[in-house]
């Protein structure tokens, strides 16, 4: 190889012009040529070494913290720089950052020791080589600075995207007392039983299978071994549907309890929701009269579902159905009213729409027809076990999909 002169060590390095001849023969006399691979490591951070170098060819990476989560990129130094001087002016000796190649690399090796003896004999060379740390500490600096400015915008989303993490959190949290409330107060206002009325038995099922809350039943006993049903569904959930719906049982209940037909009892019903509230809610309802007696269901539905009715072989009993709206909304209110016989060993099924409604995996909805079907194939099944069917014939409908709103079944069978 050749050997390494003083004019190579001025051209290379321009600092070293200011060096007497004799100084720059001794140093080119001790130099030599080295390469490196790429991803070589040159010098470790915190530790000292015997040569410090001058890049001929090629680029290093300076690094500080290699190797770990803080690993961050001071600065990438070309040909002329040289790389460990700082470590000159170290008491020990050691390096102040890591450097790491680049790409391949061709660099001149100097001893460590003999560039010391050489800033102390000269020192317009310290001088040069003081004034090249200085900007490369600004540098370093501006990207520490940058770096932090980085970090702290990172923190500020992590801190907003945690503040809105925390505030769906607690909304969430706020929404299930709420909905838990909900189902309490709707729990409060249903049968605990099936009621007794000779000649007939009676199912229910109810089943919350969403977040809705505003599903009613309720059953009056009435004079003349005549039974009061009523059925019904309020719009939207949460508390504030569950309240609308204890105010419309309560009403309902006064109401119904004095023995008025069905369609005086919902006019009245209306009126008081009317003057009551002006929360824009409303309920569907139907209210119907069983007289045990001459096996006949007397009813008006305000907007909501009629029933399914079948005989004993089966059958469809067909349902007139007329206009009906629903509580709350209108003052002049139309209702639906009807009269059906029940004949021996038929059966009534009352249902809310999340019967009807409950939707499979294609969005096609169960539907009044697989509801009649259902209960046709009752045959001399109990009134609760038709309930449990039905819903099973639901659920089995919906598949993968789960109905989206409360389902409530109501069945009356005529024994005998």
């Amino acid at each position: 190889m050749k050997a390494i002169t003083a004019g190579d060590l001025i051209h290379w390095v321009p600092a070293f012009a200011v060096l007497p001849q004799h100084e720059l023969e001794h140093l080119a006399a001790l130099g030599r040529r080295e390469t490196f691979p790429a991803n070589a490591l040159l010098l470790l951070e915190g530790q000292s070494s015997e040569r410090l170098y001058v890049l001929l060819d090629g680029r290093v990476d300076i690094l500080k913290a290699l190797g770990t989560d803080g690993e961050r990129l001071l600065g990438v130094r070309g040909p002329g720089s040289f790389i460990g001087e700082m470590s000159l002016f170290d008491g020990e000796g050691a390096h102040t950052a890591s450097v790491r190649a680049a790409t391949e690399l061709e660099a001149l090796s100097l001893p460590r020791s003999e560039m010391a003896g050489l800033i102390s004999r000269q020192p317009a060379l310290a001088y040069d080589l003081v004034r090249t740390m200085s900007q490369r500490l600004d540098e370093s600096e501006n990207q520490t600075i940058r770096d932090l400015l980085q970090k702290n915008r990172e923190l500020t989303r992590a801190y907003d995207e945690l503040r809105a993490a925390q505030a769906q959190l607690v909304e969430k949290e706020r929404l299930e007392v709420e909905l838990g409330v909900a189902r309490s107060i709707q729990r409060s206002f249903l049968p605990r039983a099936a009621p007794k009325l000779p000649r007939y038995e009676f199912g229910m099922l109810i089943e919350p299978v969403s977040s809705v809350g505003g599903d009613l039943c309720a059953f009056f006993p009435l004079k003349g071994d005549r039974l009061g049903i009523a059925i019904g569904d309020v719009s939207g959930h949460g508390v504030g549907s569950a309240l609308f719906m204890a105010l419309a049982f309560s009403l309902l209940r006064g109401e119904a309890s004095r023995g008025g037909a069905p369609d005086k009892v919902l006019r009245s019903v209306n009126r008081q929701l009317s003057g009551i509230s002006d929360s824009g809610m409303f309920v569907t309802l139907l209210y119907g009269i069983l007289d045990g007696p001459v096996r006949a269901f007397t009813y008006a539905r305000a907007g909501h579902p009629s029933p399914v009715v079948a005989r004993a072989d089966g059958s469809q009993v067909v349902v007139a159905q007329g206009v009906g709206q629903p509580l709350g909304l209108f003052e002049e209110l139309v209702l639906d009213m009807q009269n059906l016989a029940i004949p021996e060993g038929g059966k009534l099924l009352l249902y809310t729409d999340g019967a009807t409604e409950a939707s499979n995996s294609s969005g096609e909805q169960f539907g009044a027809e697989r509801l009649f079907w259902t209960l046709s194939q009752a045959g001399h099944q109990s009134a609760q076990s038709i309930c449990e069917k039905a819903f099973g014939a639901v659920r089995a409908h919906c598949g993968a999909a789960s109905p989206e709103d409360d389902i409530l079944l109501v069945s009356v069978r005529a024994t005998a």
